[in-house]
């Protein structure tokens, strides 16, 4: 059982309606979450306190110039996070994009 040929309109039609992302609105949305994440993450050990304070979440001041689990430092988790999730997020999108619009024209 042979299934019907796809005829070029079919193609186009398919190729037209394959979602396309704006890369730079999840950029913006990735980076609002990651960054207010760390944040988050980092304050809530500043707050929750103890003998030593978040030794596995400091080790990100290796990435991170300034970065500590402090409350000054949960600022500048605040400003990477955002940087790191924003640019993470626009290049997902837009590999999205590419291979959405690489895979419509082969289709």
């Amino acid at each position: 059982m042979n299934p019907e040929p796809v005829t070029r309109e079919e193609l186009l039609l398919v190729a037209r309606t394959v979602a396309r992302l704006r890369a730079v609105i999840v950029a913006l949305v990735t980076g609002m979450v990651c960054g207010f994440g760390l944040f988050a993450a980092t304050l809530w050990l500043v707050i929750k306190g103890g003998k030593v304070v978040g030794p596995t979440l400091g080790l990100l001041r290796v990435y991170y110039p300034g970065y500590s689990v402090t409350w000054g430092g949960s600022f500048v988790g605040l400003f990477y996070g955002a940087l790191t999730g924003a640019a993470l997020g626009f290049c997902v999108a837009s590999l999205y994009n590419a291979l959405a619009r690489w895979r419509g024209g082969r289709l």
